[in-house]
Formats: C-alpha cells, sequence, structure tokens
C-alpha cells in the first residue's frame, strides 16, 4: 500500500500537469504516493488551441485527448466525475454516484466559470466559450445558419479581451463575406492588458475583416434572436443569429463553500509555496487561486500561469513528502501569442515581436512542444507535416 495519497481535482493545465510532473519525480518505493486524477470530462482540454476547431484546422483529438490515452503507464489514476463536496477535517473528496476518496495531499485546480447570469437572458441565449462542449454548440449553431444561406450571419461577441479577439477573427474567416460580427466591451478600448505591438496586429486584424467594434457599451439584454447594447444611456436593440459570452471569471460553487481562506474575490488565498493559507496538506493553483508575481503584480488567469505553477506544486508536493525545502513560485513572463485567424497570429515576448503566418508557425510549434506527452506530440506534429499533402491527393482526387 502507498505511504500517501495525493488527490488532484480538475484535469486542466494545473491539474494534469502537475499529476504529470508527480508521476516523473525519483520517487522511493516506499514513499511513492497514490495519484488520483479527477475530472468531469473524460478529455483534457488544450484550451489555447480550441479556436482551430471553429475552422477546422485542427481536429477534436489533436487538442482533446483522451485522460485514459495521456494517463497510459504513468500510474495515475483516472476518476471521471462531478466533485460534490470536500470535508478538508477528515480528508475526503465526494464525487457523484455516492463515490469518496480519501486523501493525505490534496491539490485543487478546478479552474473557474464563465458568469453569463450579468444580463438577463445571456444565460439562455449566450454561449460561453470554454469548452469542447461550447465549440460544438457553435459549430452546430454556423452549421444550421449556414444551411438556410441567410444574406447575412450575424455574431456579436461580448468582450475584448483575448479570448473575444481570436473568436471573432476565427469566426470572420470561417464566414467570410456572409459574416457581419461585432464585438462589445465595456471599456474603452480592447485588449487592455495586452502589449502594444500585439494590440495594434490584432486591430489591424480586425479592421481588415470589418469586424464593428462597440467599446464602452453595455449588455442589457439577450434574447433569442437579438441583444440589446447601451450606449452612454441609449439602448438600441439590434438582431443577432449568435451571441457568444467570453467575458467574465467566477469563482465554481465548491470553492464558494469551502471552508478555506478566501481572498476579497473569492479567491482560495495561497502562499508563495502554493500551500492555501493555514493548511499544510492543501495546495491550489490555477483560476481558482490568487497568485502575485516577485513584483507584486497580480497574475492573470491564464494557460501559462497554471503550466508554471503546475512544475512548482508537484515539486513541493515531492518535497513535503521527502523532507526537502519547499519553493516559492517564481512566475516567468515567457510572452503572449494570440491567434488572429487563418494563417494569423501575433507573438510579443522574450525581445520578439512577431505577426502574421511567421507568428501563426511560431505559435503552433510553441504548443506543440507543450502537449502533455511526448507521444501526443509526436501524433500531432506528424499530422500537421501530413495534412498539406492529404489535402493537395484530395484536390487532385476531385479534380480527375
Amino acid at each position: 500500500m502507498s505511504e500517501s495519497r495525493i488527490c488532484i481535482i480538475g484535469g486542466g493545465f494545473g491539474g494534469l500537469y502537475t499529476a504529470l510532473r508527480l508521476s516523473e519525480l525519483p520517487w522511493e518505493s516506499t514513499l511513492k504516493p497514490e495519484i488520483t486524477l479527477i475530472d468531469k470530462s473524460d478529455r483534457f482540454l488544450f484550451s489555447p488551441l480550441l479556436y482551430e476547431l471553429i475552422t477546422e484546422e485542427m481536429q477534436t483529438w489533436e487538442i482533446a485527448p483522451p485522460f485514459a490515452e495521456i494517463l497510459e503507464n504513468t500510474g495515475i489514476i483516472f476518476q471521471q466525475g462531478s466533485v460534490t463536496d470536500i470535508d478538508v477535517e477528515s480528508k475526503q473528496v465526494k464525487l457523484d454516484k455516492d463515490r469518496e476518496i480519501d486523501y493525505d495531499k490534496l491539490v485543487i485546480s478546478t479552474g473557474s466559470k464563465t458568469p453569463t447570469e450579468i444580463a438577463p437572458g445571456a444565460s439562455k441565449y449566450a454561449i460561453p466559450f470554454r469548452s469542447i462542449d461550447d465549440a460544438y454548440r457553435l459549430k452546430e449553431k454556423l452549421r444550421l445558419l449556414e444551411e438556410l444561406d441567410p444574406e447575412k450571419i450575424r455574431v456579436v461577441i461580448v468582450g475584448g479581451g483575448y479570448s473575444g479577439v481570436e473568436l471573432a477573427c476565427k469566426l470572420s474567416d470561417r464566414l467570410g463575406a456572409k459574416g457581419r460580427i461585432r464585438i462589445v466591451d465595456r471599456g474603452d478600448k480592447i485588449l487592455k492588458d495586452s502589449p502594444e505591438f500585439n494590440r495594434e496586429a490584432a486591430i489591424k486584424a480586425l479592421e481588415q475583416r470589418q469586424v464593428w467594434l462597440d467599446l464602452e457599451t453595455e449588455v442589457s439584454k439577450v434574447e433569442l434572436d437579438t441583444i440589446s447594447l447601451t450606449y452612454k444611456g441609449q439602448t438600441d436593440t439590434i438582431p443577432a443569429d449568435i451571441v457568444m459570452w467570453t467575458v467574465g471569471d467566477c469563482v465554481v460553487e465548491l470553492i464558494q463553500n469551502l471552508p478555506l481562506e478566501k481572498t476579497q474575490r473569492g479567491l482560495l488565498k495561497i502562499e508563495p509555496t502554493l500551500k492555501v493559507v493555514g493548511r499544510d496538506d492543501i495546495f491550489a493553483l490555477g483560476d481558482i487561486a490568487e497568485c502575485y508575481d516577485a513584483d507584486g503584480k497580480l497574475l492573470p488567469a491564464t494557460a501559462q500561469v497554471a503550466f508554471q505553477q503546475s512544475d512548482y506544486c508537484a515539486w513541493n508536493l515531492w518535497a513535503s513528502t521527502t523532507n526537502r525545502p519547499l519553493l516559492d513560485f517564481q512566475y516567468q513572463n515567457l510572452g503572449e501569442m494570440m491567434t488572429l485567424g487563418m494563417d494569423n497570429a501575433t507573438l510579443s515576448g522574450l525581445g520578439l515581436n512577431l505577426d502574421g503566418s511567421v507568428a501563426y508557425i511560431a505559435r503552433r510549434l510553441v504548443y506543440l512542444s507543450r502537449l502533455p506527452t511526448l507521444k501526443h506530440q509526436l501524433t500531432v506534429g506528424l499530422s500537421w507535416i501530413t495534412q498539406p499533402l492529404v489535402e493537395l491527393l484530395s484536390t487532385a482526387n476531385r479534380s480527375s
């Protein structure tokens, strides 16, 4: 029997990569823990590449491999299910279907959710863009609209941050002249936290695609085929075939109900070692933990932050079990990448500023190197290399 049991809740960048790093560390046979990973989905989602599903530049298997495939031969136990409660005193995680998992160390990395409750009707009619199911829902709606062949397909994207801009460019490239796409944001500019080079590249890409920007504008209501927008006290209702909701983050109910120290924003309060304040047995990372860099600046809820935290979390779990010193998390800003449509992206960081097709290729290569296993990296990389040849042969066959 294992000396200790480590339970990890959430199979995103924070949780999955912590589990994988833990399985690779040099455990003594008598100390090697039983590692359990819990997620409600049967697949890991490499979320920065979710946009490529809309334009069919990539396939689901490439960006969302099954956990069973990723965890093969790692010794990590995977449990698919929804966590209903965590009893931090008895050290027990409760799942649906009356399942219970005991632990000695716990890692919480559940991620956050998109608060569509902000505007009336948004929960019912707007589509968030966080999961494979969200992407499928959007693709199905696009398919139905394209079959109807209207003069215009009107898409309103709420939120002028990274997700909203990337989604607008991909949708514009998919719909072409038939698309009428609008970004709505309450701020006075898009991508307010982005490097100036990336913001300028994004504005240029949106202008080329004739994407409308409604800044300093609030959403007052969403209905089946309309959206009501308020600008400087004046409300207008305009037609909308699709409303995408990409703005905001809120803590999931599970975290809200935990008897652990929280910040004013409702996030878990953590030490620099990623331990939850007041607990030696619980670590937290990703969207649900408030984390700062060495200069005291609040870190954004991004995949890059969670990816880096996973290394420290795994090390500190190992160190706490093997009586070694724990390390304070040190964030390294490696820059920012955004997709701006098909064969177009922007990249800023580490002294480089790239846009266009060169940045598009660089972005793909960086993300390829961050896919969870070497096997998956090789399989996806081979697919990308051979795809142009397959498309060429397919075109030749249709012509003959």
